[in-house]
């Protein structure tokens, strides 16, 4: 009895290999795919992407970058500005540290003037009463007297106090007072021919003008 070719075809269909049945690859995994799709999206951009857009990219950054460079040269000068001003506040505070003790160390060496002052009163008299002495007495007051003067005038020489230059030097108004005066032929300037009372320095500075009697010359040229 022949057999129907339907039949006949499904049994040749069911009588295939399993190994001969075609086999369709696996749909990829949904995390590939998005790592796959990153992967070329950056390159499909490049390979896209406007050379204008990339040179106005590249004149703005040049832009910022100026103006980085321009706000640093500012705060440099800035910051060099600052170290100049404390530079020189520093020099003013030396300057004026080192004004204080000059001043200080004036203060401390002259303040003392008005005191030495009256102690050469003092030695004025003694130095009088010793030239008042008759010659040949020598007493033991007198001894007294002499050692008592000399005491006192090591004590202010001691304190920087100094007898001025006067009889027979050159009249010098910034340490002679001129009591008395007098027409000499023998002097050609203003010379000092007699001290009526001694002149005294207290270190660099006139502390009393000497008294003198001041010899011109007589016929000036």
């Amino acid at each position: 009895m022949p057999m129907d070719p339907d039949t006949k075809d499904e049994k040749d269909r069911g009588a295939l290999p399993p190994s001969e049945e075609p086999v369709s690859a696996p749909p990829p995994a949904p995390a590939d795919a998005a790592a796959a799709a990153a992967a070329e999206e950056p390159k499909k951009g490049h390979e896209h992407e406007d050379p204008r857009a990339l040179r106005g990219k590249l004149k703005k950054r040049d832009h910022e970058i100026k103006d980085l460079k321009q706000k640093l040269d500012e705060l440099r000068g800035e910051a060099d500005g600052l170290k100049d001003r404390v530079l020189r506040l520093a020099a003013e505070m030396d300057n004026q540290r080192k004004r204080f003790e000059r001043e200080k160390a004036e203060y401390t060496q002259y303040a003392q003037g008005d005191l030495l002052k009256e102690l050469l009163a003092v030695i004025d008299n003694f130095e009088r009463a010793i030239r008042t002495a008759a010659p040949a007495e020598t007493s033991g007051f007198q001894v007294g007297v002499e050692l008592i003067a000399k005491q006192l005038q090591d004590l202010v020489r001691r304190r920087g106090v100094t007898p001025v230059a006067a009889e027979g030097a050159k009249f010098d108004p910034a340490v002679h007072q001129a009591v008395l005066t007098e027409a000499s032929e023998e002097v050609e300037e203003p010379m000092v021919g007699e001290e009526l009372q001694k002149g005294y320095l207290l270190r660099d500075r006139l502390l009393r003008p000497a008294l003198v009697k001041v010899l011109v010359p007589k016929n000036p040229s």
